[in-house]
């Protein structure tokens, strides 16, 4: 194109409309949990709610009490992501910078688990855990997550990248193996720890299949549960519905925009680095 500033008009044009549409069921969906009972249903559906209400969100915490399945999630959450962050971590700079016997072959061994599916494991998981007792406890559902194959070998990716000179001169120094990891390796490490974060987090709060196997307690079930639960009493009730999927959707969406940058850095280190 002859005119390189209407080139940029022109794709800076179909960013900003891609984002729309990609933003307006969002937006649409934080809309009508504001609208009362049944105002999404008139036609023409309407965008904006006329009267503008907190009942949704009253019902939700009060009648419902949805606030004890937002602890739960939040809890299994955080807690799946400090145990997985850390596993993840020492196993991936493991992978990628400790000699030991068998390291190739296992790590190899771990990337052919990534063609199995999540589900055909949870039967075998779900036998194993029933006679330790976890069963309907908070810790049996945070062990599936508690490291991943991904993870693992996004941490290694990125800790190839850290000089051997660096290790050596500490070594050289008398810093102990553990001293390395924690004063020299986490810190170089935090970018993709961040990344790392950010994908457990997620991968916890919305995981719905097997919180609902291993929770049989409805007041510990997690809020991808609950709102399923939820959604079969009241099919209806849409401005309800969409009330419970703002809260589903925001803790993640903040998580997200507090670690952006890391995340962003993370994500790219590895193409950067080569």
């Amino acid at each position: 194109m002859s005119n390189p500033r209407l080139a940029v008009w022109i794709v800076n044009g179909l960013l900003a409309g891609l984002a729309c549409v990609s933003l307006f069921p969002l937006l649409w969906m934080l809309s009508v949990s504001f609208m009362p009972a049944g105002a999404s249903s008139a036609l023409p559906v309407p965008l904006l709610p006329h009267a503008p209400t907190l009942d949704n969100y009253r019902i939700l915490f009060g009648r419902v009490g949805m606030g004890r399945y937002v602890l739960n999630s939040l809890g299994i959450a955080l807690a799946a992501t400090a145990i997985s962050v850390a596993f993840n971590v020492m196993a991936g700079y493991a992978f990628a910078k400790l000699r030991f016997a068998g390291r190739d072959a296992i790590f190899k061994t771990l990337l052919a688990a990534l063609v199995i599916p999540a589900q055909v494991a949870m039967l075998p998981l779900f036998l194993m855990l029933k006679p330790l007792g976890l069963i309907n406890s908070y810790a049996g559902a945070v062990v599936p997550t508690m490291a991943s194959v991904f993870g693992i070998f996004l941490v290694r990716q990125f800790a190839r990248g850290i000089p051997d000179d660096l290790l050596e001169a500490a070594r050289i120094d008398g810093a102990s193996e553990w001293r390395i990891f924690g004063l020299i390796v986490v810190p170089l490490l935090a970018p993709v720890l961040a990344t790392l974060a950010v994908f457990s987090f997620l991968g916890s709060w919305n995981d719905f299949m097997w919180p609902l196997i291993v929770l049989t307690d409805d007041a510990r079930h997690t809020l991808p549960v609950a709102l399923a639960g939820l959604a079969r009493e009241h099919v209806q009730d849409n401005e309800l519905m969409m009330a419970g999927s703002v809260v589903t959707v925001l803790p993640v969406l903040l998580l997200f925009l507090a670690l952006q940058r890391q995340y962003m850095a993370g994500m790219l280190a590895g193409s950067v680095k080569g």
